[in-house]
């Protein structure tokens, strides 16, 4: 193998080259990425940068010397993938052929249909989205969240210690109900009234109003929420569609075995668009967590220096985290088919509990709020 091109150039596609790197491989690598920024760490954007308790450097994830021998093309896009010569075509017009390629792209916010014309309305995935965020909460006044995950809920915390009115609407009837589960979804949303932070569950977002500026959020129920600022947290979607006509199988992404390996031989996922089987559940899933998208493309490289004659293993459980009003949040496994919750240290309603999920006794999850040291211990069951 020749040439390995990675094709996006966060931290998904920047463990995949260093994997590469560690797991012998020596010829041309080319990583290549739609933003001009080297890779940064995402997670601090909704928190840390946010706030303006840090800047861009501190957001790097280069070490400091470190020379993975890659070409950069940086600032241009993938636009196709012509299997018949195995060149990755870019929206400068030039190609990229390699042996071996590794789909990286990552995922996008989802925006709110009729918000494109308004200013004030704000998506955040990038560190260009996270700047214009910023400078907007600067400004002070009232923020409403279109979306209680844990996007919506860290860009609220970190907007109510800055001093904003703020509001968070969620279409479900309870935030958080999908990754952990109503009723734990229930205890950790209730972190926003802890604080003063309006939350608003089971009713739709009808729309927008402002001529140029977003003034008002308008409800399905009738109801209109003042907003100075808005920011949209509805999830994201698999940036994919430069793989059409392919040969590269998608649903909901990149579909991908546990390995990461994809119905082109050559071709591995890796991170947000991957759409990886989980042998867990028995079913495919894409898991948009850091750990995962740090972790998950060892194994991928593994099987694309293999030609995909290795064996493909069991993907560790999904862990994340989320820091919110002060509270360290964690959860690993899976909540989906857990017929018992139990708290086994701690209380919920002190903001400092861990509870365990349970499938036919066999714990399949388990979340921590302000438990770390417990949580660690429990974790290395799940990972061992």
């Amino acid at each position: 193998m020749r040439t390995v091109a990675v094709v996006g150039a966060s931290l998904a596609g920047l463990s995949a080259a260093r994997a590469l790197r560690k797991q012998g491989y020596d010829g041309r690598l080319v990583l290549i990425g739609d933003e001009a920024h080297r890779p940064y760490d995402r997670p601090p954007l909704s928190k840390e940068f946010l706030a303006g308790r840090i800047g861009e450097a501190d957001l790097a994830l280069e070490a400091d010397g470190e020379d993975l021998g890659a070409e950069w093309l940086l600032g241009v896009r993938a636009t196709g993938l012509d299997r018949a010569d195995r060149s990755v075509r870019l929206s400068d017009g030039r190609g990229v052929r390699a042996d071996g390629i590794v789909i990286a792209t990552g995922a996008a916010a989802r925006i709110l249909p009729g918000s494109e014309g308004l200013t004030g309305v704000h998506t955040l995935r990038t560190l260009d989205d996270a700047r214009a965020l910023r400078d907007e909460l600067a400004r002070g006044g009232r923020l409403v969240v279109i979306g209680g995950g844990f996007i919506g809920a860290e860009v609220a915390s970190t907007a109510c210690a800055l001093g904003l009115d703020v509001t968070v609407i969620e279409a479900a009837p309870t935030p958080l109900a999908g990754p952990l589960g109503e009723a734990m979804g229930g205890v950790v949303s209730a972190l926003h009234a802890d604080h003063g932070v309006r939350l608003l569950c089971g009713v739709g977002v009808k729309g927008l109003s402002g001529e140029r500026r977003v003034d008002a959020v308008l409800l399905e129920d009738g109801r209109s929420v003042p907003a100075d600022t808005v920011v949209v947290g509805v999830g994201a979607r698999p940036c994919v569609e430069w793989l059409e006509g392919s040969g590269v199988a998608l649903d909901n992404g990149v579909t991908c075995a546990a390995d990461g390996r994809t119905s082109l031989a050559g071709v591995v996922a890796v991170g947000d668009c991957a759409n990886w089987y989980d042998p867990h559940t028995r079913s495919h899933r894409r898991v948009e967590h850091w750990t995962g998208a740090l972790e998950r493309p060892a194994a991928a490289v593994a099987t694309l220096l293999a030609h995909g004659a290795k064996e493909p293993g069991v993907p560790r459980p999904p862990y994340f985290w989320s820091d919110q009003y002060g509270v360290r949040i964690q959860f690993v496994g899976h909540a989906a088919g857990a017929d018992s919750v139990t708290v086994e240290e701690g209380a919920t309603d002190e903001r400092s509990f861990l509870a365990v999920y349970r499938r036919a006794g066999t714990p399949v999850a388990v979340l921590g709020m302000n438990q770390p040291r417990l949580f660690t211990r429990w974790r290395k069951q799940f990972t061992a």
